[in-house]
C-alpha cells in the first residue's frame, strides 16, 4: 500500500505548497488544523449516519463515514509530509513500534 499511497501524498504536498504562500510554521499549523477540520467532518457523519440529530433525522451513510475517514487519514499523511520528507519512513516505523508494543513479537509478520 504505502509503494503507491506516499507518491500520490508528495504530488498532493506539493501542489497545496503551489496554491499556498506561507512560511513554514504556518504552513504546518494549517495542516494540522485541516486535520482537526477533517475529523469533525467524520464525526458530522456519523451523527448522519446514526439518525442522532432528531431535528436532521439520518442524512449520511455508513459510506460517508468511510470517505470522511479516508479523507482524515490523507490529510494526515499530508500534514506528515510537510514535516518530512522522509513521511513514508516515519510512518512505517511508527506502525512497526505500535504493532511490536501491542502485538508483541505476532506483530512482526
Amino acid at each position: 500500500m504505502t509503494d503507491s499511497v506516499w507518491p500520490t501524498i508528495t504530488r498532493l504536498h506539493t501542489w497545496l505548497g503551489a496554491h499556498q504562500d506561507l512560511p513554514r510554521g504556518e504552513e504546518i499549523l494549517l495542516r494540522v488544523l485541516k486535520l482537526s477540520e477533517e475529523i469533525g467532518e467524520t464525526a458530522q457523519a456519523v451523527i448522519g449516519a446514526t439518525g442522532q440529530n432528531p431535528r436532521k433525522g439520518t442524512t449520511h451513510t455508513w459510506q460517508d463515514v468511510e470517505s470522511e475517514l479516508c479523507d482524515v487519514i490523507i490529510t494526515a499523511m499530508v500534514a506528515l509530509r510537510t514535516l518530512t520528507p522522509d513521511a513514508a519512513e516515519v510512518f512505517e516505523g511508527h506502525v512497526e513500534r505500535v504493532a511490536r508494543r501491542s502485538l508483541g513479537e505476532a506483530g512482526k509478520e
